[in-house]
């Protein structure tokens, strides 16, 4: 039996990078997977790869932003596969910049697409799955939550926000059978970390206990691990996959 088989998983910032690997390793364990991103495109383009590797997968475009579009979102996963077992709230952007330099237009889009996209998606979710009796709720969080860093007080706010919310929310849901669970990432190889100098990445990899910057699938195995039953009583923690960077 596949970890996820007959479940029903929505993640959002999906048509790449960490969210698009999680849709990969869902897919692999069973789930029907609904791969959402604003990038409409991308998001298909993802699904389309999904289907031809015969797994089940449909893509709904969607700004996390948009309260309409959160539930336009988790209503479609159920009104299509009949049901929303597994919620991953991934999506988002950054905009670096010192807080001398920042402007309030460059923290206020941040903390919109981080913060409250992952409480609208929580929200969402979470009506659905409370009428169920289950279900399992994953944010995306960071290390820079934890530590903070330099030229990131947006993004670091956001995604230390992220553990209260859930936090909060976990034990809001939990007498329904609802679980919520965060992640927080540290270096990974994504697109947004290709695109750091040579330097500054060595340096940051040297930090690493383990040795080396952490892989997409890494944190998708994370994600798999809260959103299967291999977790059914764990919640409202927070999950550091970093390779023991910053312990």
């Amino acid at each position: 039996m596949k970890l996820l088989e007959g479940k029903v998983a929505v993640v959002t910032g999906a048509s790449q990078g960490i969210g698009r690997e999680i849709s990969q390793v869902f897919a692999e364990q069973g789930a029907k997977v609904v791969v959402s991103d604003v990038n409409v495109e991308g998001a298909q383009k993802a699904v389309q790869e999904l289907n031809d590797a015969g797994f089940q997968a449909m893509a709904i475009g969607c700004d996390v932003t948009k309260e309409e579009d959160i539930r336009a979102l988790v209503n479609g996963a159920v009104a299509e596969y009949g049901s929303l077992d597994v919620m991953v709230n991934n999506a988002g952007i950054t905009r670096d910049a010192t807080m001398r330099k920042m402007s309030i237009d460059q923290f206020n889009q941040v903390i919109q697409v981080h913060l409250l996209g992952c409480w609208l998606g929580t929200k969402a979710a979470a009506d659905i799955m409370r009428e169920q009796g289950h279900g399992s709720i994953v944010n995306m969080s960071s290390i820079s939550g934890k530590v903070g860093n330099i030229g990131q007080t947006n993004y670091a706010a956001a995604k230390a926000g992220i553990i209260g919310l859930t936090k909060s929310a976990a034990k809001e849901v939990g007498f329904k059978g609802v679980r919520v669970n965060a992640i927080q990432p540290g270096l990974i190889k994504t697109a947004m970390t290709a695109a750091m100098p040579a330097d500054i990445f060595a340096a940051r990899e040297k930090e690493i206990p383990l040795g080396r910057a952490g892989d997409p699938r890494d944190i998708a195995n994370a994600a798999l691990f809260l959103s299967s039953d291999l977790s059914s009583y764990i919640t409202g923690i927070v999950v550091e996959v970093a390779g023991g960077r910053h312990i």
